[in-house]
């Protein structure tokens, strides 16, 4: 429901703000955080339907861009916000900051559309070599980025404004 926070994270230093999500964190950390926790990175597949949803919504929330409900490169003072704490902005699924706040790490590798589960993009490969996809947009971003169908891509040891969520599969125990 919620980005990982500094306080799931257990960031010290100079990430202060417990419930502010956990952002300059490299996809292989990310993956590695959510495997400790019997969970994992969604897929952007997973990512996109639990942001647009079943009516392929153009933001989380609707059709129209409410700055409201996002934190975002209009109303961010240039900093993140606690989690969850835009709520008009939920998903279907009463996914929180699916849209800015950070640019959230998928498992998925980048390749173009149109996505095929069988086209290597999924399966975990743990090298450098792959650039990733990131959702989301972030508190820098304009509404362009902000939008539900919005991707952009990076190294796996890259990571300046991004975090990340954890997922289960439906039929997974909790930990």
């Amino acid at each position: 429901k919620y980005e990982v926070t500094n306080a799931q994270f257990g960031a010290s230093g100079h990430w202060s703000g417990a419930d502010l999500p956990r952002e300059s964190v490299n996809w292989f950390a990310a993956s590695d955080h959510c495997a400790a926790r019997a969970a994992r990175l969604p897929t952007e597949a997973e990512w996109a339907y639990a942001a647009r949803g079943p009516d392929n919504l153009i933001y989380p929330w609707g059709n129209e861009f409410v700055a409201d409900n996002v934190v975002s490169g209009g109303n961010s003072g240039g900093q993140t916000a606690p989690v969850g704490s835009r709520p008009g902005g939920a998903s279907w699924v009463g996914a929180l900051d699916m849209s800015g706040n950070v640019l959230e790490w998928t498992s998925s590798a980048y390749e173009p559309y149109p996505y095929a589960t069988d086209d290597g993009r999924e399966g975990g490969n743990r090298t450098n070599d792959h650039t990733r996809v990131l959702r989301g947009g972030s508190f820098i971003n304009t509404s362009h980025y902000l939008r539900s169908a919005g991707r952009v891509r990076d190294i796996p040891d890259g990571g300046l404004s991004f975090g990340f969520r954890c997922a289960r599969s439906l039929n997974s125990p909790d930990p």
